[in-house]
């Protein structure tokens, strides 16, 4: 019998904390992303995808840096579904990652199943953790939803057992999306079926990978023979599988040196599967209908970097993990477009698998990625899966819930509130609307943005304008209607420069900011703009503005003074997510000019606590080499420090070692993915 219930799952955890206060304005860090020198080689139809509607910010979702890395055993809500065979265990307040799929008859995990919940800077839009399987949906990447809560409830499944269902209103690309979970009973296999919808009239790009972390100690077979190559060197080469131009059998994750992602080239008509195997021919498979065409595997080699990345993102003797990836598209790289009105779906399936270790591990490929078919058949025809997506389809996926089991966000409801969405199956409810909701619920109601003093601020100061910001035409076309105050000129400014019309989004800051009474957040705003578009002077004196009015606004003896306010009166201690977020980015746009002076000025002002937080001592070793202090930037590595957010890819750490010494690097800030 299959059943599905509340458990509390209890990890070594570090605190999310606060968002990020200030406005996402900026576009995500390009770690997955192509030298644009390289889309003329590549074929027509993948070029186009790769160049698909670029997000050009991060808004409307927060930036999630609030984390550290002290971690304390925490309880976490999780929904577990078991029939005789397999348990699934699902975190529904953390993206619904499935963080365990459990063989009842061997006892074995087939996932890689992380021992901690250790955020780290992954995601679009900040944290991130790695283990099981995650559902990525918005854009090139993890998804900005990776540690946010889903709604989850029980709704009954095509075969009449229970099914969990999830579902959330993904706000990057503005739509609603439903995971399903079941287990047939008595099957081997978990169903995970999968529906992206787009209510609205125009066509939306759409990105979806199914990400899998499993013991990188496999084979990871695909049936195809090649593979589209991508490394942080952002190019994107089509090489032979399983064996490179090198000699060197990539379908083992230990066998590549440095970070990498290979995108099996599977040829139409193919059955979509891919397996990852232990020596003795066992292990994970996952498998698909064919709209689920891309298959992945992502290693993290066993260079310094690698091997760092993977030791910071759990506790220490932790085995390494690969990822195998399934999505919509060929590549990672791509978008594809949903006409309006329409929908993807599709269905998967994770179980067990057991080959012939003989040829699913030979040398023989061929033979191999037939030997592997050969037992996925045997476990689970092709036309089982077919079958099971049809009766999903048809009788299951629009049945409504029956038990809610946890809460998402409310911005579905205020989005199907506004727009009369009718979404069977994923409902919406009023009830979910909150705090951060509200002001736009009454700009809705009354055509009116509540003042700032009425809206609830993330972290703000008492009357400043940090309302969540809504994005969306309708809701910027309700904005450029609405009596102008600098509440409303603050938001129409970001849902104009998501847009794209930054232009209009400066004017529309500037003249919020004449009336302003707290100017902080629009000065911010136009600080970012003034660095978008080239101007990094005007942008420091900005950002340096920006600090001081809040430090003011926020209870700091004295009036800004000086040149850009930098030797005002010390921020009070205990300062607050505001003040820390513009603290950052005030120090990295003055020392981007050449002005340690100013930097020091501010640097002075801050609480001891914030100036020893990990992302300020990197600022404290740029400071004291902009000021000739080498000797003093070298102690502070000696010290010993640690960025919680910093961002996968970066060099930084690297790059200012080399200007302090010619030792090598420490194994500690060794988080280099490029050859060194």
């Amino acid at each position: 019998m299959t059943t599905v219930r509340r458990a509390v799952l209890t990890l070594p955890a570090a605190l999310l904390g606060p968002d990020n206060p200030l406005p996402a304005l900026r576009a995500p860090a390009g770690a997955h992303a192509v030298d644009p020198r390289t889309l003329a080689d590549l074929p027509r139809d993948m070029a186009r995808g790769i160049g698909r509607d670029p997000l050009r910010s991060l808004l409307p979702a927060p930036v999630r840096d609030g984390y550290g890395r002290e971690r304390t055993p925490a309880d976490l809500d999780a929904l577990v579904i078991e029939n005789d065979r397999l348990r699934a265990t699902v975190l529904p307040g953390l993206g619904g990652r499935l963080h365990s799929l459990h063989h009842k008859p061997t006892g074995r995990e087939l996932l890689y199943r992380n021992p901690v919940f250790q955020p780290a800077a992954f995601a679009l839009n900040g944290a991130w953790f790695s283990g099981g399987v995650e559902w990525n949906i918005g854009a090139t990447g993890h998804t900005a939803l990776s540690c946010s809560p889903l709604h989850a409830a029980v709704v009954r499944a095509p075969d009449g057992g229970p099914m969990l269902r999830l579902w959330e209103w993904e706000r990057l690309r503005d739509l609603p999306f439903q995971v399903d979970l079941w287990l047939p009973e008595d099957s081997d296999f978990l169903y995970v079926a999968v529906r992206i919808r787009n209510p609205h009239e125009r066509t939306a790009p759409v990105y979806w990978w199914s990400n899998i972390a499993v013991p990188e100690d496999r084979r990871v077979l695909a049936p195809a023979d090649a593979a589209w190559h991508h490394g942080y060197d952002r190019g994107l080469d089509r090489v032979a599988v399983p064996v490179t131009e090198d000699g060197t059998d990539r379908t083992y994750p230990r066998n590549s040196t440095h970070a990498a992602d290979w995108f099996y080239d599977l040829p139409d008509g193919q059955r979509r599967w891919i397996a990852a195997l232990d020596t003795d021919g066992t292990g994970l498979v996952q498998t698909s209908t064919d709209p689920l065409r891309g298959r992945k595997l992502f290693v993290w080699g066993t260079g310094r970097g690698g091997r760092r990345w993977q030791e910071w993102l759990t506790e220490p003797g932790t085995p390494g993990y690969a990822e195998i990836q399934a999505g919509l598209a060929r590549t990672q790289l791509e978008h594809l477009e949903l006409p309006g009105g329409g929908e993807f779906s599709w269905l998967e399936a994770y179980g067990p698998l057991a080959a012939d270790p003989a040829a699913a591990l030979g040398e023989d490929w061929a033979a191999a990625r037939a030997d592997v078919e050969r037992s996925l058949s045997a476990a689970l025809p092709r036309g089982t899966v077919d079958a099971a997506y049809t009766a999903w389809r048809e009788t299951a996926a629009d049945r409504e819930p029956e038990e809610v089991l946890a809460t998402g966000s409310g911005w579905g409801a205020l989005e199907v509130l506004r727009g009369g969405y009718a979404l069977p199956g994923t409902p919406f409810p009023e009830s979910t609307l909150g705090p951060e909701q509200e002001p736009w619920r009454e700009l809705l109601r009354t055509g009116v943005l509540p003042p700032p003093a009425k809206a609830p601020a993330r972290g703000a100061a008492p009357g400043a304008p940090l309302i969540a910001p809504v994005v969306a035409t309708p809701w910027r076309d309700m904005l450029e209607t609405a009596p102008a105050d600098p509440a409303t000129e603050y938001q129409l400014g970001i849902a104009q420069w998501h847009a794209g019309d930054r232009a209009q989004a400066v004017r529309s800051w500037e003249r919020g900011l004449k009336e302003a009474t707290v100017r902080w957040p629009l000065l911010y705003c136009l600080a970012v703009a003034d660095r978008e578009e080239g101007h990094p002077e005007r942008a420091a004196e900005h950002f340096a503005e920006a600090f001081a009015d809040h430090a003011a606004s926020d209870g700091a003896a004295g009036a800004p003074a000086g040149e850009g306010g930098t030797d005002a009166a010390p921020v009070r201690a205990g300062a607050g997510a505001v003040a820390t977020a513009l603290g950052r980015e005030t120090l990295d746009a003055l020392l981007a000019v050449d002005r340690p002076d100013r930097a020091r000025a501010l640097w002075d002002r801050l609480p001891a606590a914030v100036r020893q937080q990990g992302a300020f001592r990197l600022l404290d070793i740029r400071l004291l080499l902009a000021e000739g202090r080498r000797d003093e930037a070298r102690a502070v590595f000696d010290t010993g420090f640690e960025v919680a957010d910093l961002r996968e890819g970066a060099e930084t750490l690297g790059e200012l070692w080399a200007r302090v010494t010619d030792e090598p690097l420490p194994d500690a800030y060794e988080f280099r993915m490029l050859p060194n």
